[in-house]
């Protein structure tokens, strides 16, 4: 398993091409390794696209070529934790979890994922 867990929006951006150029050479790097996913950004990532089909198509190759980290104990005990200790939706709060439980940055654009304790976060915009 790679260092990192994509969430939805970074897969948007990634094939949307909406990031800089380094933050387009870094996901490239990212997914050429293997990319991770959790449980929830597979169902989130195959249920955004459904009317184009090219891209629906090309989300649905990149989730089958995805390692897709499932939810286990751990995750759920520590997805408890985080909602015990600030207010984040639930899908957040198990993707976060998800990156927590098994040492991995989380690659978003998502502002709600700032802030929770012990999970690390990078954003390709900003680099």
């Amino acid at each position: 398993m790679g260092k990192y867990l994509i969430d939805n929006n970074a897969i948007s951006n990634y094939f949307s091409e909406s990031y800089p150029e380094k933050g387009m050479i870094f996901m490239d790097d990212v997914i050429g390794q293997g990319p991770n996913i959790s449980i929830i950004t597979e169902i989130e990532a195959l249920s955004w696209i459904h009317k184009d089909k090219q891209k629906e198509t090309i989300v649905a190759q990149f989730v089958a070529e995805s390692n897709i980290v499932n939810i286990i104990p751990a995750i759920v005990a520590q997805c408890v934790n985080i909602r015990r200790q600030r207010k984040i939706k639930t899908p957040d709060a198990i993707i976060a979890a998800t990156a927590i439980v098994h040492s991995l940055t989380l690659i978003t654009s998502d502002n709600d994922f700032y802030g929770v304790p012990g999970l690390l976060t990078l954003d390709p915009f900003s680099l």
